[in-house]
């Protein structure tokens, strides 16, 4: 008597990853805020915090002038612990985030798995203070370049500065100016599309830390060296109480304009600092007794100095979720 067993079914092997293509999105990310908010900081902060991380994403130049002074901003506050140089007129950088996504590629017979190397344009536009005061056509053809900017993107981070915005209060002017541009330019049909991702900037000075404790936010990492943070869902109302502290007390203003412009669902707050709290290397851990990071400079002109090594609070997460955002696109 013969037995027969049934035939079995051998698993097809897995199709092996394509090479990874490189695809450009044709809009981008804006780097936007009123002069002196940290821009240049914070980029510095993040091109060497996306490596450290191992996030799967990176910056790049996209010509000589923006690699050049990304390198130099990184050097300046990373090594040298000093802040990058303000900007003395206006100036346009060009920079990529470049990550890898998973993706398809359909043929007749089906789909490939592939890895997709999405390029996000990432533009900041800056200028000088001296320049922003100057005279009224050179403000207008200011504000034109950043409404450029930001018209030609789909993701916008936008600084708010507190310590700068108590002493000079000129933030609403600078938004309201660009926004209702920019409403203008696109006459959408409601309000605009964007993913703004709004960065509450300098965490780690004294003043900032005392307002959030005042408030009942503070909440801290689990993990050495145990920095103080606002939470992602305590950072809208974090941002509209500093906002009620402006020199001119028009800054309360910028929440609701924001919000007003933008999808709110598409917006999300983040408590920020591009250098963070020293940290004692003797202890390795948040001293709440000795945390002040920034040194001040004897005149105002002069930023000051960084005391420890850089320790950057909040500075990819935007970054990041902008990034996954439109990188949705390749799939």
């Amino acid at each position: 008597m013969s037995v027969s067993f049934p035939r079995s079914r051998r698993r097809a092997p897995e199709e092996p990853l394509l090479p990874p293509q490189e695809t450009v999105l044709d809009k981008g990310i804006t780097l936007w805020g009123a002069t002196a908010t940290g821009k240049t900081s914070f980029i510095a902060a993040l091109y060497s915090t996306l490596y450290d991380h191992k996030t799967g994403w990176r910056l790049r130049g996209e010509d000589e002038a923006s690699t050049e002074r990304l390198v130099s901003f990184t050097h300046t506050l990373v090594d040298e612990r000093a802040f990058p140089k303000a900007t003395e007129r206006v100036e346009e950088y060009h920079w990529s985030l470049v990550g890898t996504v998973p993706s398809r590629e359909w043929h007749w017979y089906g789909a490939r798995r592939r890895r997709a190397d999405v390029v996000i344009p990432l533009t900041v536009v800056d200028a000088a203070g001296e320049v922003v005061s100057a005279s009224k056509s050179t403000r207008r053809a200011i504000t034109q370049r950043f409404v450029d900017s930001l018209a030609n993107s789909t993701g916008i981070v936008f600084f708010y500065d507190p310590i700068r915005e108590h002493n000079v209060g000129d933030a609403f002017e600078h938004t309201f100016g660009v926004l209702a541009e920019l409403d203008s330019r696109l006459k959408p049909q409601g309000r605009l599309q964007h993913r703004v991702a709004v960065c509450v900037t300098k965490f780690d000075e004294p003043r900032m830390l005392d307002a959030a404790h005042q408030m009942g936010i503070v909440d801290f990492d689990i993990d050495p060296p145990y920095f103080p943070r606002v939470m992602e869902s305590d950072a809208r109302e974090f941002f509209s109480r500093v906002c009620a502290v402006s020199k001119t007390r028009t800054a309360r203003r910028i929440l609701p304009i924001l919000e007003a412009t933008f999808v709110p669902s598409n917006i999300r707050y983040f408590v920020t600092s591009s250098i963070g709290f020293y940290v004692d290397q003797s202890t390795g851990v948040f001293n709440p007794q000795d945390y002040q990071q920034h040194i001040p400079g004897p005149t105002a002109r002069d930023t000051g100095r960084v005391r420890g090594d850089v320790r950057p609070i909040n500075v990819t997460e935007p970054i990041l979720w902008l990034g996954n955002q439109l990188a949705k696109e390749v799939g």
